[in-house]
Formats: C-alpha cells, sequence, structure tokens
C-alpha cells in the first residue's frame, strides 16, 4: 500500500504574508491536495530574534481568508526545543563546539556557499584553540571524496552538492542560543512524517545539508520540489528585507485575484472559478496533470 502524501507549508513569522510567500503556500497546497493528501502548517519560529510579535496570527488568518484548509493542529518550532536538544544528543559523536566568531569565519572561510553563505574552514574541528570559548555548535560532514549528496528535485532533476567543498561543517546550534534551521526543519518534517516538502527554490541549495541529517539520524528523506521565486524588479528575491508588500484578501473577489496572480507566476493559465472551493479543486486538477508524482 502506498504511503499516504503528507506536505507542509512553514511560513517564519518575520512579517506578514507577502507575495513570494504566497506562491510557495499555493504551490505546496495544491500538490498535497492533487496527491489526496494531507495539508500541515507549521510556524517557523526557530528564529525568536526575528519573530514579529502577532505576525503568525496574521499569516494563519490569511490563509484561511483565501480558503486553505490545514490538517490537523498547527505546530510552533518554539514549543520543540527539546525535540531538537534529542537530535543533537543523538549526534553528539558528529558535533563538535565552535569558538570562532563572524569576523574570523569571514577573514578565513575557504569560499562561498551556493546560498551565500561562508564555507567555515574547520578551524575548531579537532578542538577549540587557547583562550576561545564554545559559541556555536557544529556537525562534522564526510571529507572527499565521501562527501557527495545528490537528489532528484521534482523540477530541477537531478542536483549535486559536495558538501566539504560547498558547504563545510555547518552549525546546528547558533551562537545567540538558537537552534539552526538546518536541524529544525529535518527533526519536524521526520516527526511529521512529511513525505514531500515543496517550497521556493531559493532553498535548494540547503537541501544537501539536510539529506545529510537525515542520513545522520536515520530518518526518511522526503521529495523534493522547489518552485520559482518571486523577485522584485531588481532582481532580488521578495522578502521582508526587500519591502515586499502585504497581502490581504478582505473579500472572496480579493482572495481570488492574489491567487490568480499565484497561478500566473506559477506559469498557469487562468482559472475559471466564482468561489474559492470552486477554485482550489480546478486548480489543483490542473496541477496533477502538470506536475504528476515520480513513480517510485
Amino acid at each position: 500500500m502506498a504511503q499516504q502524501y503528507v506536505g507542509r507549508f512553514a511560513p517564519s513569522p518575520t512579517g506578514p504574508l507577502h507575495a513570494g510567500s504566497l506562491v510557495a503556500a499555493v504551490a505546496s497546497y495544491l500538490d498535497a491536495r492533487a496527491n489526496a493528501g494531507r495539508w500541515l502548517l507549521r510556524i517557523e519560529d526557530v528564529d525568536e530574534a526575528r519573530t514579529v510579535k502577532g505576525a503568525d496570527e496574521a499569516i494563519i488568518a490569511l490563509l484561511a481568508r483565501l480558503g486553505m484548509r490545514w490538517d490537523g493542529e498547527i505546530v510552533w518550532q518554539s514549543r520543540r526545543k527539546d525535540l531538537y536538544q534529542r537530535a543533537a544528543d543523538q549526534l553528539a559523536m558528529q558535533l563538535y563546539p565552535c569558538g570562532c566568531n563572524r569576523r574570523e569565519i569571514a577573514d578565513s572561510r575557504l569560499g562561498i556557499a551556493p546560498d551565500g553563505s561562508a564555507i567555515y574552514p574547520g578551524t575548531c574541528r579537532y578542538g577549540l584553540h587557547d583562550g576561545k570559548v564554545m559559541r556555536s555548535l557544529r556537525v562534522r560532514v564526510p571529507e572527499a571524496p565521501y562527501d557527495v549528496i545528490d537528489f532528484e528535485d521534482r523540477i530541477a532533476g537531478h542536483m549535486v552538492q559536495r558538501l566539504a567543498s560547498e558547504s563545510g561543517d555547518f552549525v546546528l546550534k547558533r551562537a545567540d542560543g538558537f537552534w539552526a534551521y538546518q536541524l529544525a526543519v529535518v527533526v519536524d518534517d521526520a516527526e511529521q512524517g512529511v513525505t514531500d516538502v515543496v517550497r521556493g527554490a531559493d532553498l535548494i541549495d540547503s537541501t544537501p545539508r539536510q539529506i545529510f541529517l537525515q542520513r545522520l539520524l536515520g530518518v526518511p528523506t522526503p521529495r523534493y520540489m522547489h518552485v520559482p521565486v518571486v523577485r522584485n524588479e531588481g532582481g532580488e528575491k521578495l522578502s521582508k528585507q526587500t519591502g515586499a508588500a502585504a497581502l490581504a484578501a478582505d473579500s472572496e473577489a480579493a482572495a481570488l485575484a492574489l491567487l490568480g496572480q499565484s497561478m500566473a507566476f506559477l506559469g498557469f493559465p487562468a482559472v475559471q472559478a466564482d468561489t474559492l472551493p470552486a477554485f482550489w479543486e480546478r486548480a489543483a486538477a490542473l496541477w496533477g496533470q502538470r506536475y504528476p508524482l515520480p513513480i517510485s
């Protein structure tokens, strides 16, 4: 018997929902509904320093006004720290304390990773230097040629990354005491039984690190699908930091207009529908025709 599809949308509550995050929400929702699956809603507030008060409630309310219905209870990462600690305990032999600050890493980095982060040179890999104290917790990645991670993305195709040269030993617990996104997302997806991750293409370069952690923890690797990212006129990814406008849907007509814009960005023809239920039914059918699940 085939495993039931379980997808999720996991926004960060650093501000209200904008057009870029709505595209990711629509794509993940349609993929779940097209495959008669469950769609979970998870608030990724593991970085509590960037969380904006009330943003989670605003996001949840807007999704509801858009006719999106999640399955089960909503999960907040900030309430799951014990799960991340248990995972770190399980990985203890692969982890080490790092005493380097940002300037030291920038000065000695091996290069820039595909996602723009500095590749850590392994300064503290074999112990803290004299006078250093732990600032963060890093995980050791394999040395070449044993560091290759590859996966099939449902849009981008075959992806390959060498962790040693393109990532380096990466942080699992930050200097400010918060758990890193890479660990939290892996633990949450596994604990929630997520089979399919549909999200923005800006996160595709994080996927090999997450697959590496999944293997270390002995949990399944979901299927991945990374959809195009909405950008502003300057070519920057649309985000709160680049001045993305908040979305509003104070009527069904306004909601349908927003959803139509997301579908158009994703390359679909206009969905003729006068109600939200009709829109979602027709849009899911179109999605399923274009993006059938791969035969395993």
